[in-house]
């Protein structure tokens, strides 16, 4: 098994097919993509390649080590907005090709007008493990 970051973004990836962004969905439309997400993990729960899971606010703080005796810098550089994250998943699966196949699954959560968001997700293996890629 090796495991696998699906991350999603606010921005930074190409756009998605329906680029409806989530401030501006309505109450029904956040729960359905909230519920789709969760029936997501709870299926990968099921079969034993959930391992976590959180949606992130799009705020941050940046904190940096400056030196012995010194405060952290934590007022910038700050993230430009194609960079900021909007949640994350990490699977455990037997295959690169599993993981690339569940992150075809979570793109198709619903968004404005309960249809497919079809995002792009970033499928990023653990460092250190080793990898299952076999393209």
């Amino acid at each position: 098994m090796a495991k696998y970051l699906l991350l999603k973004h606010y921005r930074g990836a190409p756009a998605a097919v329906n680029d409806v962004p989530m401030d501006q969905w309505t109450p029904e439309e956040v729960s359905a993509h909230m519920r789709y997400m969760q029936d997501f993990a709870a299926r990968l729960e099921s079969t034993g390649e959930f391992v976590d899971g959180q949606a992130l606010s799009p705020e941050g703080t940046f904190v940096r080590y400056d030196g012995e005796g010194r405060p952290p810098v934590t007022d910038g550089p700050f993230a430009e907005t194609k960079d900021l994250i909007a949640g994350w998943m990490v699977i455990d699966v037997e295959t690169y090709q599993r993981a690339i196949e569940l992150a075809g699954e979570l793109s198709a959560a619903p968004g404005a007008g309960g249809k497919p968001i079809h995002e792009w997700l970033e499928v990023r293996p653990f460092y250190g493990v080793t990898s299952t890629i076999t393209e």
